[in-house]
């Protein structure tokens, strides 16, 4: 398997911790029996913490599938080289150092990172298009 591959994996776990995170958070604010039953009532409003840890996470969605299909277009077509991995990596790293500024509700520096893993996948699409 290729690493531009493995960094998509890793990409997937990252996603799968995303998911969780506003979960864990959420369930902190209102306890487990708000989060854990059907929700039919609305509930406290969402916490500061919370609300930025879903507006990542929808962030990230936004990117990732586009992601995920540049990498997969260009290990299929065998085009994977320097620009894919450097775009790979620029991507994962950018996208892991995003979330905690995210949280954190640091301008600006959160931005330009979101910049950073939007070119990654630019450097990933070049060798495809």
């Amino acid at each position: 398997m290729t690493t531009e591959l493995h960094i998509l994996a890793w990409a997937l776990v990252l996603a799968l911790i995303q998911v969780l995170l506003p979960s864990v958070i959420r369930s902190r604010e209102v306890g487990l029996g708000h989060n854990g039953g059907p929700r039919d009532e609305p509930g406290p409003p969402v916490g500061k913490l919370t609300g930025r840890l879903m507006r990542a996470q929808g962030n990230l969605f936004e990117t990732l599938p586009v992601f995920a299909v540049a990498i997969l277009i260009a290990h299929l077509a065998g085009r994977e080289g320097t620009l894919t991995l450097w775009g790979a990596w620029l991507y994962i790293i950018a996208r892991v150092v995003y979330l905690p500024l995210y949280a954190a509700g640091v301008p600006f520096l959160r931005s330009l990172v979101w910049l950073v893993s939007l070119f990654g996948i630019l450097l990933v699409l070049v060798p495809i298009i």
